[in-house]
């Protein structure tokens, strides 16, 4: 089974002056602005980084909610913020790091098994895996 999901950036003008807009097939970003003063300078409007990391973070919660299950267990809630780092290299400019933080709150499960499942959640998450930056991880188990 294949899943296809599509966005859609549209830019004009050059690297500094220029801008552009993000879509999403299901509408929920439409024609949000984006530009180099929005990914370097903090103008309103969102990045491509922003939105790696929004993804990655949804990833992640959603493949521990099934680990989890696997193993009998339901999370209450699964909170989690994927900070993308954006770096200058030798080459330009590279995500080198993306650091995972999750506050999880799930009942009777032992910690070092939940440890396991956090741990196999973090490497098998499909963004995770797409991605070749360093992903570290940071949890609470509530």
């Amino acid at each position: 089974m294949t899943i296809h999901k599509k966005g859609q950036a549209h830019w004009e003008g050059d690297i500094k002056r220029g801008k552009g807009t993000v879509s999403t097939e299901s509408g929920v970003l439409k024609q949000q602005p984006y530009g180099f003063n929005t990914r370097f300078e903090g103008a309103a409007g969102t990045n491509p980084e922003e939105l790696i990391g929004a993804a990655h973070a949804a990833c992640f919660s959603m493949a521990l909610s099934l680990m989890l299950g696997e193993e009998g267990h339901t999370a209450e809630s699964i909170d989690t913020t994927a900070d993308v780092s954006l770096d200058k290299t030798d080459g330009g400019f590279a995500i080198t790091k993306i650091a995972l933080t999750s506050n999880v709150k799930v009942p009777g499960v032992d910690s070092a098994a939940f440890d396991k499942i956090i741990q196999k959640a973090k490497a098998g998450c499909p963004v995770s895996q797409l991605i070749k930056a360093e992903i570290t991880l940071d949890y609470k188990l509530n």
